[in-house]
């Protein structure tokens, strides 16, 4: 005997952050306004990377690929919210459902490779300087920015298909403003072991691992800037990966905070809220990290802006 498969439905609704009318249009300005600047400041910063010949090195290649990342991270989500407050349509397309969520982690994976290996490129610069060049190649840069790429996009290929799999009945409301995988997995009405075993593992494996690389970096980094006799010279040390430090704080620190409290309250609402900051705020406010920290970056961006005036 076949088991009968429950998904005969078109679409899900996404309850988004609140069901107030009267704060629809506040929300529509808000992450209107968030989205533009996420995407001029990802793209300003991408730019001054491909412009300014002083930023072709690792450390500003990977930046580049993670605003890259950013703008692609916030796109999966915000538009869609977006459209939802200005049609007064809730719904979202059972396809539409599967593709946000695999973009959706394709790239939340890809930022979190992106900045496990930006801790490395700094942890080589200040405690192996002389073997920097000959350590980050930019071959070595090219294979592992494609490792990440494939990594990223099988996994979160499987973690789709495994969702494929499951059959839904008739709760179709997700408290939510965008198909979080864990929240779409909740309202299946067939056995979901596979799914939750596997996304344990994923977060041991995309989460775990790459969070302790970051962590061992930054650890051999302290202790290397300790080592430094002069004061001038620590903090020189230090600012070279301050901005990157400040960043990965934000991001794990936000995400973290989310599954933690979710996980402990089981408040969904709450969750959605709180997502917002690592989905939402976090890629919005990494260009101005960078920008406001780092002379560098600055000096790149004066060099853009100055660009169009001198060639009139």
């Amino acid at each position: 005997m076949e088991p009968e498969n429950h998904t005969h439905f078109s679409e899900f609704i996404l309850l988004g952050l609140s069901q107030e009318a009267e704060l629809q249009p506040i929300l529509f300005v808000l992450f209107l306004s968030m989205y533009l600047i996420t995407l001029t400041g990802n793209m300003l910063i991408i730019l001054a990377t491909i412009t300014d010949s002083h930023l072709h090195t690792p450390m500003y290649f990977f930046l580049s690929n993670l605003s890259f990342g950013d703008i692609c991270f916030t796109s999966t989500t915000v538009p869609k919210m977006l459209l939802n407050i200005h049609v007064q349509n809730k719904a979202i397309t059972y396809d539409g459902c599967l593709a946000q969520m695999y973009f959706f982690i394709l790239f939340a994976e890809l930022d979190i490779l992106l900045l496990s290996v930006m801790a490395y490129d700094r942890f080589v610069a200040i405690c192996h300087p002389l073997h920097y060049t000959v350590i980050m190649n930019p071959w070595l840069c090219g294979v592992m920015l494609l490792a990440f790429w494939i990594l990223s996009v099988l996994d979160s290929l499987f973690r789709t298909l495994l969702v494929l799999k499951l059959s839904f009945c008739t709760d179709m409301e997700i408290p939510h403003f965008f198909c979080e995988i864990s929240q779409v997995i909740q309202l299946a009405c067939s056995d979901t072991l596979l799914n939750v075993v596997e996304m344990y593992l994923a977060t041991g494996l995309m989460g775990v691992i790459p969070f302790s690389g970051i962590l061992y970096s930054y650890f051999r980094i302290v202790s290397s800037i300790l080592r430094i006799t002069s004061a001038r010279g620590k903090y020189k040390a230090f600012s070279t990966c301050g901005s990157h430090l400040s960043i990965v704080f934000l991001f794990y620190g936000t995400g973290l905070g989310v599954y933690l409290s979710s996980a402990a309250t089981h408040n969904s609402k709450a969750s959605a809220i709180a997502s917002v900051m690592y989905t939402v705020v976090t890629p919005m406010l990494n260009p101005f990290i960078y920008s406001l920290r780092n002379k560098d970056i600055k000096r790149a961006m004066k060099h853009l802006f100055s660009i169009a005036p001198s060639n009139e």
